[in-house]
């Protein structure tokens, strides 16, 4: 009776540790996400049209994979601006001129890329026929 008994603590006893021993695997994907608005735009503007962006950005890869949705616009440009929030800058990177709602978006940054998105640097902008410096913008965020 003893023997069962012993082998059952020692059994439970290697379980523990083991479990203790493994450390949790962290993913190298961080949630990227936006939302776009007329409101966030510089000067501001009274549209009502909305958007988002939102995807992944991969530490170990340094790829940026993003998703945009909008509605009530009807683009006549896209991208990605350097600036801070509440500044305009230049365009970093452009999704080209096929618009579609959803459009999925692929790229790979440079470790200067990486520190200028990881600090709230890049914006996605959508311009438009009506706002043609910008209609709807969204500053892009990082959630590590």
């Amino acid at each position: 009776m003893k023997k069962p008994m012993l082998l059952w603590m020692v059994s439970l006893l290697l379980l523990t540790v083991s479990c203790k021993d493994k450390e949790e695997e962290v993913s190298p994907e961080v949630p990227v996400m936006a939302t776009l608005a007329g409101a966030s735009e510089v000067p501001a503007n009274p549209s009502t049209a909305t958007g988002k962006a939102e995807g992944t950005y991969n530490n170990d890869t340094n790829e940026l994979k993003l998703t945009i949705t909008y509605q009530g616009v009807t683009p006549t440009a896209w991208h990605i601006h350097k600036a801070a929030a509440g500044t305009n800058g230049g365009v970093l990177f452009d999704f080209g001129n096929t618009f579609t709602s959803p459009y999925n978006y692929t790229t790979t940054l440079t470790e200067e890329q990486e520190a200028d998105l990881k600090a709230g640097m890049y914006y996605v902008n959508i311009h438009s026929a009506t706002y043609k410096g910008g209609e709807i913008r969204g500053q892009l965020s990082v959630d590590e």
